[in-house]
């Protein structure tokens, strides 16, 4: 015959069953976000698609020709002896006499080849 519990046993029963129940609670927890943690991110991963035809980087060293045939724009000039000079690319805006882009990008050029360039986005240059 089995013995009825006391009270105290039963209490301790209740309460073994209750950390029991928490333990595998947080374990379940912790295994979930490590899991998510280890997932690789998708969205920003980059898509596998070939680059456009004409996506030839700017790169130094380039000639004034070479920068105008990749931007696909002619040259202006801004300042400079031949050779040292610094030439503005304005891009050809399609659109309605309202509005008034200027996003060009000066190229800096020094005996003969780029150097350096840098966009300006905020003043209607030439």
């Amino acid at each position: 015959m089995r013995a009825k519990l006391s009270g105290a046993d039963d209490r301790l029963g209740a309460w073994s069953g209750g950390l029991r129940k928490r333990a595998f609670n947080a374990t379940a927890t912790v295994l979930a976000l490590a899991g998510v943690a280890l997932t690789p991110a998708l969205a920003q991963q980059a898509p596998a698609v070939a680059p456009p035809p004409n996506s030839v980087p700017l790169t130094f060293g380039m000639n004034a020709d070479q920068a105008s045939a990749v931007l696909g724009i002619p040259l202006q000039y801004v300042r400079g002896r031949p050779g040292d000079e610094l030439l503005l690319a304005l891009p050809n805006v399609k659109g309605g006499a309202l509005s008034s882009r200027s996003d060009g990008l000066y190229l800096q050029f020094r005996r003969g080849r780029l150097t350096g360039w840098k966009g300006d986005w905020g003043t209607i240059g030439p």
